[in-house]
């Protein structure tokens, strides 16, 4: 598919595009838009400062690998909130994401993000699609990332087609952290994704949940901070796939192999009940 690309010369603002998420509620069509969105964007490092402190990553000089997600939020809110958008933004699941880092993510202070959706298929309870976000500076592609979308209720021909993450290493105990109650909404801050199933209990039972949950994104983000230097700086994949929600507050536990260039990844909590599971392995 070739994809018709628009350039925006400053990033959109939030508050409107929460206003239109607001007021789409019915799932208009079947196809995804051939239409993706650019825009350069400055990293703040007040705001950067403050996302390290939320998610537990040391500062090293590099952006963390979940980073650029927080730089093309914007981008990727206009993109789902757009008149040719065919499902509703709230009430879409995040299923997984798949970062990879392509060069190290030192010394970015501008870069352009690109935002687009593409791989629509069908699943056993409506539909998927991937949120494809990538980061350039002058030289080329720094990262990119797909997360994996799902819109229930959406009917579609064929087969349902899913991947399915599993752990097939030793896996040991790497720590235990908290999920308080304000998670979501000290990740809001400095992610701006206010969606409300996660900001508090009131919000969440809106839309079936019946207590807030944690976004998948931190979760990802506070895991890889945890490996820390387990983890390559470039040519590395990180992949996870998101089961059950972590409700808040929560005690989560956080499993990998050893050390190495691959290894695999697994958040449990109470019960062992699987939260997330995932791998790191170099790119080719």
């Amino acid at each position: 598919m070739i994809t018709d690309w628009h350039t925006l010369n400053r990033e959109p603002s939030l508050p409107g595009l929460y206003a239109r998420a607001a007021t789409r509620r019915k799932i208009t069509g079947t196809t995804l838009p051939d239409s993706g969105l650019r825009c350069w964007v400055d990293v703040d490092p007040q705001r950067l400062a403050a996302y390290r402190k939320v998610c537990g990553f040391a500062d090293n000089g590099l952006l963390p690998p979940t980073y650029p997600h927080i730089l093309g939020f914007a981008l990727q809110m206009q993109l789902l909130t757009a008149s040719n958008f065919p499902f509703p933004l709230l009430g879409l699941i995040h299923l997984s994401n798949r970062i990879r880092v392509l060069r190290p993510l030192g010394g970015v202070s501008r870069a352009r993000v690109s935002v687009q959706v593409q791989n629509l298929q069908p699943h056993a309870k409506g539909a998927t699609f991937d949120l494809v976000t990538t980061l350039d500076d002058q030289l080329g592609t720094l990262w990119e990332a797909q997360s994996q979308m799902l819109c229930r209720g959406v009917k579609l021909d064929g087969e349902p087609v899913e991947e399915a993450l599993a752990s097939t290493l030793m896996l040991s105990e790497v720590e235990d952290w908290k999920a308080p109650s304000d998670i979501g909404r000290q990740y809001a801050r400095v992610s701006g994704d206010y969606n409300p199933i996660h900001l508090s209990a009131a919000s969440a039972r809106l839309f079936g949940f019946p207590t807030a949950i944690a976004h998948g994104l931190w979760l990802k983000a506070r895991t890889l901070a945890a490996l820390g230097e387990q983890l390559a700086a470039a040519h590395v994949e990180m992949a996870v796939q998101f089961k059950k929600p972590v409700r808040l507050p929560s005690e989560v536990t956080l499993l990998a192999s050893a050390a190495g260039s691959s290894g695999d990844l697994r958040l449990a909590g109470a019960g062992d009940l699987e939260h997330m599971v995932g791998h790191w392995r170099p790119l080719a």
